[in-house]
């Protein structure tokens, strides 16, 4: 009793000692934590974060039990575990930083009027349309809408074609005679950008083993951006959608366009309302 009445002395006293610059500091930390928290929760880098909280844990007991011996290990592991970590995490660390950069912070300030938002409307009903009949047709796609993340090195591996949207047009790129059919179609500022783009595979092992390369394609690069991939496949005619590394399926007509205005049209939807508001300020 005498031990656990110390320790919540000086616990008391620090809280007492604390200053406002603490508190932010404090605060400014557990905001970090949170949102790396949940990031890796639905990721392959979840596991390899609980292992490494383990070994932070075992280290910071076997410096207050005094472990000379084990606190030595942990101690030189950890100095060459730095390095590891970086090369474990690559692909998690790549998408974190661009998501970090693609923040409403930073959007924010390119306010979209209204000319856009008609376009951005166009080229959702463009790519409903197409799909629509892809779907039944059982013709495969793989459709991705760019974000706030730059799509540049994955569009150099297609075919800039640079064109209005138009659900013709789409059904040409994906025409099974197409040279372009294989790849996936980058649509950026509500134009049909490049096609026949190579995108990078998921290699995550909890996807389901019925999906093929345009499926493991659409996620894997949900993974490492920001971006929206619409997927139809070329064996059932499902339509699919990805978006943060996750894959949710069976849409149709009326419930593609409303999650695709869900993603792509609300933040646009806002930023109209933000600069309506200022103007009649």
């Amino acid at each position: 009793m005498k031990v656990l009445s110390n320790i919540f002395s000086v616990i008391g006293a620090q809280i007492i000692s604390m200053s406002f610059f603490d508190i932010l500091d404090i605060a400014i930390v557990s905001v970090i934590f949170y949102y790396t928290y949940r990031f890796v929760r639905d990721r392959r880098a979840g596991k390899l974060a609980v292992g490494i909280l383990l070994i932070i844990l075992a280290m910071f007991i076997s410096n207050i039990l005094e472990m000379k011996v084990l606190s030595f290990l942990i101690e030189n592991v950890v100095q060459v575990g730095v390095i590891g970590v970086v090369i474990l995490f690559q692909s998690e660390l790549r998408t974190f930083l661009e998501k970090m950069g693609g923040t409403s912070i930073i959007s924010g300030r390119n306010k979209k009027d209204k000319r856009r938002l008609s376009h951005t409307v166009r080229c959702i009903d463009a790519v409903v349309e197409a799909v629509s009949d892809f779907s039944a047709e059982k013709t495969g796609a793989l459709i991705i809408f760019e974000r706030t993340t730059k799509l540049g090195d994955v569009i150099k591996t297609g075919t800039v074609i640079d064109a209005e949207a138009s659900p013709f047009l789409l059904k040409n790129i994906f025409f099974n005679k197409s040279p372009l059919h294989d790849g996936a179609l980058v649509i950026r500022g509500n134009r049909f950008y490049s096609a026949g783009c190579v995108l990078p595979l998921s290699m995550n092992p909890e996807i389901v083993k019925d999906l093929g390369t345009r499926h493991r394609a659409g996620i894997g690069m949900s993974e490492d951006s920001d971006c929206v991939s619409v997927i139809v496949s070329e064996e059932t005619g499902i339509v699919s959608i990805a978006v943060d590394g996750k894959l949710t399926r069976d849409y149709d007509s009326v419930t593609l366009k409303r999650e695709l205005v869900t993603l792509l049209f609300s933040q646009n939807k806002n930023d109209e309302n933000n600069n309506d508001g200022g103007a009649e300020k």
